[in-house]
């Protein structure tokens, strides 16, 4: 079910070619790297809805909107990691797994997944930072030495996430569904609207 190579040159491609066209489509047989791909479009649809906040000539009318936007994706994005749990144990529960016995690790692999993404797309933009033709001198250097630690970081994680899984299918570990249970896009919790709302 889940193999972490897969996954880092499905997110590797789709980065690739939605910097290309932001709008191509994207078609997988997989059904759970499916769910990857869309787990991983909202990271990409994120980072650069938050590019769009840090541009200096945006006039507040514009940060609102984009604040707005950044608050909708990101709940989209947690929703699509914690899918990818339900997806994992739902797979898990005919074979009498996790093992409610076994030790519990501390973090989903769909969190992981969700790490793993925004390592994908650091890296792609650190690379092209480092390959700018324009760039001021040493610039591609630090470049260059930032895009070998992320590089290290997601080798780490993925073998982390290989070995979570291998050990949650042999039963010598287990992970749960954590909820991440925002409250800002809350109407009923957050009360900056709820204290406003007739």
């Amino acid at each position: 079910m889940i193999s972490a190579q897969a996954i880092l040159q499905l997110h590797d491609q789709l980065t690739r070619v939605w910097h290309e066209a932001s709008d191509a489509p994207f078609s997988q047989s997989d059904p759970f790297l499916a769910h990857v791909a869309r787990q991983h479009r909202a990271n990409f649809d994120l980072w650069h809805i938050e590019d769009e906040a840090r541009s200096p000539d945006a006039t507040d009318a514009q940060l609102a909107a984009v604040k707005r936007r950044i608050d909708r994706t990101n709940q989209l994005r947690n929703d699509l990691a914690e899918e990818l749990d339900r997806a994992l144990l739902e797979w898990l529960c005919p074979q009498q797994l996790p093992d409610p016995a076994a030790p519990l690790h501390s973090e989903s692999p769909g969190l992981i997944i969700d790490r793993l993404s925004i390592l994908a797309l650091k890296i792609f933009h650190t690379r092209d930072e480092a390959e700018r033709s324009d760039a001021p001198e040493g610039h591609a250097q630090r470049n260059q030495a930032r895009l070998a630690i992320l590089l290290e970081q997601r080798s780490d994680l993925a073998a982390c996430l290989d070995d979570l899984w291998q050990h949650t299918l042999g039963g010598a570990r287990r992970f749960k569904h954590y909820r991440q249970l925002k409250m800002y896009n809350d109407p009923s919790l957050n009360p900056a609207i709820y204290r406003k709302t007739p």
